[in-house]
């Protein structure tokens, strides 16, 4: 039995919540990755999953064993890195992820033009909502937006977004402008499922916090939907400050209850702080840090001056 292979298929297993999903990940038939954990439980003298007809659950040993393998994989995948020259010269792929809108309208020109600056380096750019595991998912550096939780991750700050409240012009000459967060319950409100609590509202009022219950005329699933349909009139809606920069700098929204917002949300660059750092992820750290910073700084003006 190869071990190290087991351990990566053991791993690739419990990513990837099934021995089926798992074989397509690997590119391996489902019999064989069957097999293969069939062994190495064999070896190990243990049980390491749980299988049922709907889901795979990890026992005491198999919890111990998956840590160990983990550490193991990354400490060889570190030493590949540095035979293969990632420490001496930035090359190789990095492999990025984003928040969708955030990734598009930010991360993706700054990544066009540091493959232009480093011929040597690939990047996979993967936009997704969700939080992304970087060890799990083998990813080299995510751009996270919101308070970040205490981890061996390293964060760098490159700027801050609000949480906006818009309408459309139109809209507010027909139904009034909402003065404080209560007013809302006389408008029409367009929500998206993006959201923590799509039908309550936070805002601030000093240190304290405001909650507003919310009865949607609109739900949608994107914040490009909400701030299109807002646009359009159909109601109030609330985003991220870079997701409604533009149409708030040409003046299809208005903003809203400006003094009610809470503390913008931090956006920050995280990767793992463990062992050396390859040189392609330095690089992109020192190329894209500043540039981010500018891009945020410019939206934030752009806003500010559109709402004064």
């Amino acid at each position: 039995m190869d071990r190290f292979e087991a351990m990566s298929v053991f791993a690739a297993v419990t990513e990837a919540g099934s021995l089926s999903a798992a074989g397509r990940r690997l590119g391996m038939p489902l019999t064989t990755v069957s097999r293969k954990m069939t062994e190495l439980e064999s070896h190990l003298g243990t049980r390491l999953l749980v299988r049922s007809s709907r889901q795979l659950s990890l026992t005491e040993a198999g919890r111990s064993y998956l840590a160990a393998c983990r550490r193991i994989l990354e400490e060889v995948g570190e030493a590949e890195r540095a035979a293969a020259g990632e420490y001496s010269a930035p090359r190789g792929e990095l492999v990025i992820t984003a928040p969708i809108v955030f990734g598009r309208l930010h991360v993706l020109p700054v990544i066009a033009a540091f493959l232009r600056a480093y011929p040597e380096i690939e990047v996979r750019l993967s936009l997704a909502d969700r939080v992304v595991h970087l060890l799990e998912d083998h990813v080299d550096l995510g751009v996270r937006i919101g308070e970040l939780p205490d981890s061996s991750m390293v964060a760098v700050r490159v700027g801050a977004v609000r949480r906006v409240v818009c309408a459309s012009p139109d809209y507010l000459a027909a139904r009034g402008r909402p003065n404080r967060p209560a007013d809302l319950a006389g408008h029409d409100i367009i929500s998206f499922e993006g959201l923590a609590s799509p039908d309550i509202w936070r805002f601030g009022a000093g240190k304290s916090e405001i909650s507003v219950p919310i009865r949607p005329r609109l739900t949608v699933n994107t914040a490009e939907a909400a701030i299109d349909a807002a646009t359009e009139g159909v109601g109030v809606t609330s985003v991220l400050s870079y997701q409604a920069a533009d149409a708030v700098a040409s003046g299809r929204l208005a903003l809203l209850l400006e003094e009610f917002e809470p503390p913008p949300r931090p956006v920050s660059l995280v990767y793992a702080g463990r062992g050396l750092l390859p040189l392609k992820l330095r690089a992109f750290l020192d190329f894209a840090g500043p540039r981010l910073k500018e891009a945020l700084a410019q939206t934030a003006r752009a806003i500010n001056l559109r709402a004064d």
